[in-house]
C-alpha cells in the first residue's frame, strides 16, 4: 500500500525517549518499521518505552546527555542511523534578575549544547550519512512568545531555531535535511512539576482558539514526517503546531 510516509528500512535514533513527546515520536517511528534506538537517563523508563515499541531490532541506549562524556558514550554505541530526533529537553523557571550562571549554563547544556555536539559528534563518526534527516524539538517560546520567567527556556530554544537554519544550508550540499518543530503547549509530565497551579494551567488552556493544549502524539506525528522521505524537499524549517496560539 502505498504510504510516503513509511520508515521501513531506517534506523532512528531519539533523545529524551522516556516519556512524553520522545517516547510517543519512538513508538510511532516503530509503527511505521523503523528499527529505533531510544535514549535517556532513567533506565527503567527507557525500557518501559522499549517494551512499547512494535516490532523487532531496537535498542536502548541509557546516557547523560548533560556531559560530553555521556554524548560521546551514547556516539559510541549508537549504530549507523537514517535519522536523529533530539528531543531532550528541560525547563526551568527564573525571574531575569535571579539568573545564575549555573541555571543559565545548566539549562543551555540540555536544551542547546548537547543536541548540537550529539549531531556533530555523529557525523564526524560517520553515523549519520548522505541523505538523513535530523529534526529538534524547539518551541514557539524560542520565535515568538514570551512568557514571566521563561527567558533562559527561550533563549535555549531561540538558539536551536538558529542553529537549524545555518546547518541546513551548510549540509544541503550532502543531502541531510536540518528542520525543528515548534510546539506550543503540550500535555507531558513536564505539566506536574507543580510550578504552575491548575487553576493558572486552565487558563493558559483558554488562550488556544482550540481550547486545550497538544498531544504528544500530535507532535510525534510531524516529526515522523519530517523523518520520512514525505519531506525529502523539506529542510531548515520551523514548523509550528500551537493550535493557532500565534494567530492572536
Amino acid at each position: 500500500m502505498y504510504n510516503p510516509f513509511t520508515l521501513e528500512n531506517k534506523t532512528i535514533l531519539v533523545t529524551g525517549a522516556s516519556s512524553g513527546i520522545g517516547k510517543a515520536t519512538a513508538i510511532g517511528c516503530s509503527k511505521l518499521g523503523a528499527n529505533v534506538v531510544v535514549t535517556g537517563r532513567n533506565e527503567e523508563r527507557l525500557n518501559q518505552t522499549l517494551s512499547e515499541l512494535e516490532g523487532n531490532g531496537h535498542l536502548a541506549i541509557v546516557a547523560d546527555l548533560t556531559s560530553d562524556d555521556g554524548v560521546n558514550e551514547l556516539v559510541e554505541q549508537c549504530p549507523r542511523i537514517d535519522g536523529l530526533v533530539n528531543n531532550a529537553g528541560a525547563t526551568v523557571t527564573v525571574p531575569v534578575q535571579f539568573i545564575s550562571r549555573e541555571n543559565l549554563e545548566g539549562l543551555l547544556q540540555v536544551n542547546t549544547i548537547a543536541p548540537i555536539l550529539l549531531f556533530q559528534r555523529l557525523m564526524k563518526a560517520k553515523k549519520l550519512g548522505k541523505g538523513a534527516s535530523v529534526v529538534f524539538t524547539a518551541s514557539i517560546s524560542g520565535l515568538c512568545c514570551a512568557v514571566l520567567g521563561n527567558s533562559l527556556y527561550s533563549t535555549s530554544k531561540a538558539a536551536i531555531g538558529g542553529f537549524v537554519k545555518n546547518a541546513a544550508l551548510e549540509l544541503a550540499g550532502k543531502n541531510i535535511r536540518v528542520n525543528a518543530v515548534c510546539p506550543g503547549m503540550i500535555d507531558t509530565h513536564i505539566l506536574d512539576a507543580g510550578v504552575v497551579g491548575a487553576d493558572d494551567l486552565e487558563r493558559e488552556r483558554q488562550k488556544y482558539p482550540m481550547k486545550r493544549f497538544g498531544k504528544p502524539e500530535e507532535v510525534a506525528w510531524s516529526i515522523i514526517y519530517l523523518l520520512s522521505d514525505a519531506s525529502s524537499f523539506t529542510t531548515g524549517s520551523t514548523l509550528v503546531m500551537d493550535g493557532g496560539f500565534t494567530l492572536l
